[in-house]
């Protein structure tokens, strides 16, 4: 299992009329967390669009235990669940600095080429850098 961890903080925009960061903003956070964990394994999202890969969303569940607020610093865990194939899983848990959780999410991608618009396989490199944590 791969997992790595990523900080974001709340900014006053990303909250609602409660104080809470706005439950929308998860879905960014996540991104940001999932392309450093990538970026961590030697990876970009970058030269992977570059080299004819796309990585669309297909699914995003989350839940909620206690809100964020505005300048709150998140810390994110990302965990790659299982090692890809023409699919990618990945979970997510925040917690506040208290380290109390205050969510958990998960998203799963599919790994798709540029050139036919058709699902694929992950690319052979990518399988490569992640192979010694499974």
């Amino acid at each position: 299992m791969y997992k790595a961890e990523t900080k974001v903080r709340v900014r006053y925009s990303e909250t609602d009329q409660m104080g809470y960061c706005y439950y929308g903003n998860y879905a960014a956070y996540f991104e940001v967390a999932r392309v450093e964990a990538l970026r961590e394994l030697g990876m970009s999202y970058k030269q992977m669009e570059e080299d004819g890969i796309a990585m669309p969303v297909l699914e995003y569940q989350i839940k909620y235990f206690k809100p964020a607020f505005y300048d709150d610093e998140i810390r994110i865990e990302t965990i790659i669940t299982e090692m890809p194939k023409i699919r990618i899983y990945f979970t997510y848990k925040c917690f506040n600095s208290k380290n109390e959780q205050i969510n958990e999410a998960q998203t799963s991608l599919v790994f798709v080429s540029k050139t036919n618009g058709k699902p694929c396989m992950a690319p052979e490199h990518f399988l490569k850098a992640l192979e010694r944590f499974y």
